[in-house]
């Protein structure tokens, strides 16, 4: 028996017990990831602590500590944070319009003193907090086929847009994709996914040759054939390739990857990093790093999976579909299977955002878990 079925509900809340609730193996997997991470930026580095393998390394540390801070939060706190998380966001995004600073192009950053951040990543908690409130008070019915609906895609569309416009359009597809997994999870009709769909599908070429920046648009052609501007637009995937290529089954071995040593690879600290990897540990190396955040992934939907509220099942099954987004298409852009929007591979790449932002999800996630017995008021979730 667990110790939660071994305690009366009052002592559930002791501190000690707590901590027994706490997922260790999650734990060790996130810790061996951000590992490989914290190695791969110090061989990238020319096997040197500076400039980014440090800096990863006490990031990652003070992140371990804030999620056990929050997973010891009652889930009625992140059940109350839920609206005004979401409302802060949004007018941190309308704050980064009139505002914001813009950098190689793209207006994304608000600068506050010293600091400086994406509320982007803001809103990609903010959107599952606030599905999760407004599902766990709809009824079925409401989830599946109703006019309510338009609750739940004005609070995707709002941050969708005003992120696409910055331009941002990786983050703006993880919240999008993210929210319609949490829209699918609650019970959606099929009715509606394939009106909405097959739509979107047909309205593709469109965006892209009208709707798009041209850089933009630049990348998707050269997704399609990268070899026509192979020194040119067609460079980041080419030289990609080579990196994966060159790896083979057990790669170079640690330190000698010769398209990450000599500056071939773009971005090797961050959005190809997993291209370093692959070219100095193989074949296998990359696929024992994916069966690492696959193992993350499953436990994460096993936790939702076991939570006594709706709103807990749906807001940890969301923060995983988040992690699971970076994942699949950080992986599919370096292999050439998708076109470079600039999504970082999660606790490997380095950035202290963007972990920030998944260490905060799932101290939510182990929230649910130490406290799954919990019971959360019932009522419509938007009012």
């Amino acid at each position: 028996m667990t110790a939660s079925a071994l305690t009366r509900p009052g002592e559930r809340d002791r501190l000690p017990v707590k901590l027994t609730q706490i997922d260790w193996r999650f734990v060790g997997l996130l810790c061996v990831i951000a590992g490989i991470g914290c190695a791969m930026l110090y061989s990238v580095a020319g096997e040197s602590w500076e400039p980014w393998a440090i800096k990863h390394l006490i990031r990652f540390g003070a992140c371990v500590v804030m999620l056990l801070v929050l997973a010891m939060m009652d889930p009625r706190y992140w059940f109350r944070m839920a609206w005004p998380v979401y409302g802060i966001g949004l007018l941190l995004l309308v704050a980064v319009e009139v505002a914001g600073d813009t950098r190689m192009g793209a207006t994304r950053w608000l600068e506050i003193g010293p600091f400086s951040f994406q509320p982007s990543e803001i809103m990609k908690i903010g959107v599952v907090l606030a599905l999760a409130r407004y599902y766990h008070g709809a009824t079925a019915q409401e989830a599946r086929l109703h006019w309510k609906l338009i609750f739940p895609v004005l609070i995707i569309g709002a941050p969708f847009l005003l992120v696409a416009h910055q331009p941002d359009l990786g983050t703006a597809m993880l919240i999008g994709l993210t929210g319609a997994a949490i829209m699918f999870l609650a019970g959606l009709d099929w009715k509606v996914i394939a009106g909405v769909t097959i739509p979107a599908l047909i309205a593709i070429p469109g965006y892209v040759m009208f709707g798009m920046h041209g850089y933009q648009r630049d990348r998707v052609l050269t997704f399609l054939s990268p070899e026509s501007d192979p020194s040119g637009t067609g460079y980041h995937i080419t030289q990609s390739k080579i990196a994966l290529g060159s790896g083979g089954l057990l790669g170079k071995g640690y330190g000698l990857g010769s398209q990450s040593q000599l500056e071939f690879l773009p971005e090797k600290q961050t959005d190809f990093i997993f291209a370093a990897v692959s070219e100095e540990f193989g074949f296998v190396g990359s696929v024992t790093i994916l069966l690492c955040y696959i193992g993350v992934v499953l436990i994460a939907l096993r936790i939702a999976s076991l939570s006594h509220s709706h709103f807990g099942r749906l807001a940890s099954a969301g923060v995983t579909a988040t992690f699971a987004l970076y994942v699949l298409i950080n992986a599919a852009m370096v292999m050439g299977l998708a076109p470079v929007v600039g999504v970082p591979m999660p606790l490997m790449s380095y950035g202290g955002t963007v972990m920030v932002t998944v260490m905060i999800g799932f101290g939510l996630v182990m929230s649910t878990r130490v406290h799954r017995y919990a019971e959360l008021p019932k009522g419509h979730g938007l009012f």
